[in-house]
């Protein structure tokens, strides 16, 4: 058989390749934004304000990717960003993504709405970060945050730019729902995708049982397939600080809040005693029209106190990992195509996706004159001029649709 990797030579291309091996439905839970998708396409343009200044005649021939985030000393500044229902897009998903960044060497958050239970993935990959979604009341919170400690997670991640349910029409479109709804259009699409459904569904089914949401709340949640469609999400919409409080009292290992955009909430996190913050609109997954990530980076920076900060949204080549870098970004997660590179090859795929990245970054390093990421600083960027950043487009290689190479999708997304 032919190596389904072979012609895969960036990010981008990973998106194409899975798009094929993917029921309609799954695709568009993955790939898909809110409302208009400005927030997911202004992620993409935003890296086009920023031109590179580098230097020449540097002995670049030592250079290293090795960053230190939260303390810890990782093989390069990028990291796996949680993905809800990964294992339904590939076989094991998470243990899959989580065994990936640690043969590599690269932070992984794993999600809180997630379908095998984290025991599993912290035994399988220790050292994995978790992403909480907080239930409803104090009592479930406690309980979840006690349950976390329990399995051994070290670094908590409260994603925390959820208050209520995001407007996607394109699950709608798609028929997508979390649970799935049984019908004849699903079974469809599983007949017309075999590699998916014995690969993946059918063999998880085998394996392990239904899928069910494990690790919203302290105890068991809903299965995947359902005729009962009830997210298994409280209404979050009442969560302040005051939870965030209690939660850091509780907690006794690194703390982080996911979802910052705004200054203000950057040295909120800081009186809080949080070790760190994510830049992150969740990938234009949420509020349509918010600002990117990277265009809003700098100010949280300069609020944050010396508190790590890393970002996400819109990360695809090494270009892009440095300029959040030069930013001020300890470290950037990437979401979409990792999932995708799951969806194409297990963890060969995502190790492959990981590899292309780091190798961009050390790569762009040598060009850009820098041997270490300290080196990596805000005068190594130039803001270009409206009407010469090159941001018409999402920004990727092939103008509107961003694909690189071998991709023919015109549908990147973030």
């Amino acid at each position: 058989m032919p190596d389904p990797l072979r012609h895969l030579l960036c990010l981008h291309d990973f998106q194409a390749a899975a798009k094929k091996r993917l029921p309609e439905p799954i695709y568009a839970y993955v790939s898909g934004a809110v409302e208009d998708g400005q927030s997911e396409r202004g992620n993409r343009q935003a890296f086009a304000h920023y031109g590179f200044r580098p230097k020449v005649l540097v002995d670049v021939s030592q250079r290293s990717t090795r960053a230190t985030v939260l303390g810890r000393d990782y093989a390069a500044p990028v990291g796996v960003a949680p993905m809800g229902i990964a294992a339904l897009s590939s076989y094991r998903g998470d243990i899959v993504l989580a065994r990936a960044a640690a043969a590599a060497d690269v932070p992984c958050i794993m999600s809180g709405s997630s379908l095998i239970r984290l025991e599993e993935v912290m035994q399988a990959a220790p050292g994995t970060w978790f992403q909480a979604y907080l239930p409803g009341d104090d009592a479930q919170i406690s309980a979840l945050v006690d349950r976390v400690a329990a399995a051994g997670v070290t670094t908590l991640v409260l994603t925390v730019d959820t208050p209520v349910a995001a407007n996607r029409e394109n699950n709608v479109r798609a028929g997508f729902s979390t649970p799935l709804r049984p019908s004849v259009g699903l079974a469809w699409q599983g007949l017309t995708h075999p590699r998916w459904l014995f690969g993946t569904f059918l063999r998880t089914l085998w394996r392990h049982g239904m899928p069910h949401f494990e690790n919203n709340y302290a105890t068991r949640g809903a299965p995947i397939l359902s005729a009962n469609v009830l997210r298994d999400f409280s209404d979050r919409g009442h969560l302040n600080w005051r939870h965030v409080a209690a939660i850091r009292r509780r907690w006794k290992g690194r703390m982080v809040i996911k979802g910052i955009l705004h200054p203000d909430d950057a040295g909120t996190a800081k009186a809080h005693g949080m070790d760190g913050v994510i830049v992150s609109n969740h990938g234009g997954r949420q509020l349509d029209g918010s600002v990117s990530p990277l265009l809003a980076l700098p100010a949280v920076v300069d609020a944050a106190g010396g508190m790590d900060v890393m970002l996400d949204s819109g990360v695809r080549r090494g270009s892009d990992v440095l300029k959040a870098i030069a930013l001020g970004a300890r470290c950037v997660f990437v979401g979409r195509p990792f999932n995708y590179a799951a969806t194409v090859a297990g963890q060969r795929g995502v190790a492959h996706a990981i590899d292309l990245i780091v190798e961009e970054v050390r790569r762009n390093m040598g060009m850009l004159g820098v041997v270490a990421l300290r080196d990596v600083v805000r005068d190594t960027l130039v803001r270009l001029p409206p009407g010469q950043d090159g941001a018409g487009g999402d920004g990727g290689p092939g103008g509107e649709g961003g694909q690189c190479g071998q991709c023919g999708d015109g549908a990147m997304r973030t």
